[in-house]
């Protein structure tokens, strides 16, 4: 009896430290357990924001190439804006000062209103040796005349056109002034055309009568 009650006793101090550090062990696991589950979830969560940050890099490059295409397109359209404004402002100016070149002519006469009158006047002259003319006053002047009036006229309307197409859009300061001038002009030359042709500044000249009737005596 007394070696059972020695031999139990034995036992149970060996079992008592036994079970002590089965428990230490346990709470040491479980109070590991946390720590790696906390571990693991800042992992998670570095990993998480290395991702978001690369999402927004990623995010931030195609807004940077976005705009940068945007910006490139917009320089583009500029440019084809610029080169057309530009296009048309040398086009205006230049019929603006074709304009005025027109008017200027059509006022003082031109090189082919004179190549016609002369070409008016020696058709006169042929008729007039050949007879299929009577009319010498209107042959070698009148016609010529009248030419001359019509070739002007004809430069004075082309001003007049040339200077209101100009005028229709929004010019520079001084493609207007040009054109306003080119008008004036024109317009100025077509009254002066219309006026020689009608014969309003001088009428035309007259053969007195019995200019040509002799006044010898008769013959027997």
């Amino acid at each position: 009896m007394g070696t059972t009650r020695t031999t139990e006793k034995r036992t149970d101090e060996t079992t008592v430290p036994a079970q002590a550090a089965t428990e230490s062990d346990a709470a040491t696991d479980t109070a590991a357990l946390p720590e790696t589950t906390e571990a693991e979830a800042a992992g998670k969560a570095a990993a998480k924001a290395d991702e978001q940050a690369d999402d927004n890099a990623a995010l931030a490059e195609q807004d940077e190439a976005s705009e940068r295409d945007a910006d490139a397109v917009e320089s583009s359209a500029d440019l084809e804006a610029a080169s057309a404004q530009s296009a048309g402002g040398i086009a205006a100016g230049a019929g603006a000062v074709v304009a005025a070149g027109l008017g200027l002519a059509s006022v003082t006469g031109t090189w082919l209103g004179t190549l016609m009158a002369e070409r008016q006047t020696l058709m006169g002259q042929i008729g007039l040796q050949t007879g299929k003319t009577r009319d010498q006053i209107a042959a070698v002047y009148g016609t010529p005349w009248h030419t001359t009036a019509l070739v002007n006229g004809v430069f004075a309307l082309l001003a007049v056109i040339a200077a209101v197409v100009v005028l229709t859009g929004r010019r520079a300061t001084w493609v207007r002034a040009v054109a306003w001038g080119g008008l004036a002009l024109g317009v100025l030359g077509i009254l002066i055309s219309a006026g020689m042709y009608l014969d309003l500044f001088a009428s035309m000249p007259v053969v007195p009568k019995g200019a040509g009737g002799g006044g010898g005596p008769a013959a027997p």
